[in-house]
């Protein structure tokens, strides 16, 4: 992943440097396992233990030469180990160290992500308190619905973020897989112990059964949650954009101090972040895709998955990352307009209280029918007209007022009446 959307912490998660690291201590576990299981001298993987180096511009020059990146780094191991390097890498085929290595670093990355992501969840539980009166129009097909909260809008991505705390969380168990098996999966020169007391030493479990690789559905899970978090975090930032728009204006992005919008333009103020954060998902839908067609794979293994992973891996664990931090931020400092939202839920006179008014008459005894040609007549009187009035086009129909009085009628303009069951919301959020 390009620098600019590449974050420290997560970065050097998918360094060459990290890679080989986790590539060795894969090694080491299964030395050790040899060792314990009498299969290797002790004192052999002491010496391991104790020399074995690596240098990353040595194992490219060797892989320039044998084409082969898992070749080139037990060579470049066994110029510094000298003669107990033998035991490296005894029994095992290369995916039985990539595999499992690339299980360490899913890992890792993992636990970084789930981090950030509770970061979200405590910045979205804040806000959605801060604003749990804070009353707006709801909107379907981006048409003026129904009074809601901004509150209760952010209730709403909170509890999204709570799924997918727990699909990350169980995603921390099937990932954690290790696999120390052989050439295809049949444990015909090494001991399967050798694998559980591995995966043991590195914090995984054995693959039930593989191959010569790890099934690749189990990454193409990781890799379509990470996709699902992209969405939600994609549907934040459109809500976002779309309420900043000059004529919504009911929340906005942060501008900073010496911020510019537009290089033509000196109003400008662009939700840039909402419109970037909106095409990293992209990408990641698109690597989630990848992974799932890599999940068939020739017989017991081809590499057509393997060019593949060296992109998506890195790369989607990077802009999720990169997108979590950029969303926290966002929200915490999310500057939020309730005189504009207020202004926009009475345009054209309460047209948006049009249910109530209906109710109000079918409960007075008027049919449905009825009532829904009164109200609708006199909502469209109003709809879109610079003096429209939807309320007084109510109070002065005549039909009306053979049912509802003058205060039945303002009662039902009254926005408390949708936000009462609003609690019942929030208690299920634990806010």
């Amino acid at each position: 992943m390009i620098e600019r959307y590449t974050l420290p912490a997560m970065g050097q998660l998918w360094t060459d440097l990290y890679k080989y690291q986790t590539w060795l201590r894969v090694e080491v576990a299964v030395c050790e396992a040899q060792a314990e299981l009498g299969y290797i001298p002790s004192d052999a993987v002491e010496t391991i233990k104790a020399k074995a180096q690596f240098d990353p511009q040595r194992i490219l020059e060797i892989e320039a030469e044998v084409r082969h990146d898992v070749i080139a780094f037990l060579t470049n191991l066994n110029e510094h180990v000298g003669e107990a390097g033998r035991y490296i890498h005894l029994g095992m085929t290369s995916s039985d160290m990539l595999d499992t290595a690339l299980s360490l670093q899913l890992v890792d990355s993992l636990q970084l992500i789930m981090s950030c992501l509770e970061d979200l969840i405590q910045a979205l539980r804040y806000k959605a308190q801060k604003h749990r009166h804070t009353v707006m129009i709801g909107r379907s097909h981006g048409i003026h619905a129904e009074p809601i909260t901004f509150g209760v809008k952010l209730a709403g991505w909170l509890a999204e973020m709570l799924r997918h705390r727990e699909r990350l969380t169980q995603l921390q168990e099937h990932i954690a897989v290790g696999k120390i098996s052989g050439a295809v999966g049949t444990y015909a020169n090494i001991d399967p112990k050798v694998e559980a007391l591995a995966c043991q030493k590195l914090g995984l479990r054995p693959d039930t059964a593989s191959t010569q690789v790890i099934s690749r559905d189990i990454h193409s899970e990781f890799m379509n949650a990470l996709a699902l978090v992209a969405a939600s975090i994609e549907r934040f930032a459109v809500e976002i954009r779309n309420l900043q728009r000059t004529d919504v204006l009911e929340v906005e992005e942060f501008f900073a101090q010496g911020q510019k919008g537009s290089s033509a333009m000196p109003h400008k103020r662009n939700p840039i972040r909402s419109e970037r954060l909106t095409g990293l998902a992209r990408i990641l839908r698109s690597n989630a895709m990848a992974a799932l067609e890599n999940v068939a794979l020739w017989h017991e293994r081809d590499i057509s998955h393997s060019s593949v992973e060296r992109v998506i891996f890195p790369d989607s664990c990077i802009l999720v990352h990169f997108m979590l931090v950029e969303i926290t931020d966002l929200v915490k400092h999310l500057l939020v307009h309730p005189n504009n939202m207020q202004r926009n839920m009475t345009v054209y006179g309460g047209v948006v209280f049009s249910q109530q008014i209906l109710l109000a008459l079918v409960n007075k005894g008027m049919s449905r029918e009825d009532a829904y040609a009164i109200v609708q007549s006199c909502a469209h009187s109003a709809w879109n007209r610079e003096d429209g009035d939807f309320q007084a086009q109510i109070r002065h129909n005549e039909q009306v007022k053979q049912y509802l009085s003058t205060e039945e009628i303002a009662a039902c303009f009254d926005p408390q009446h949708h936000l009462r069951h609003l609690d019942q919301i929030y208690q299920r959020l634990c806010i």
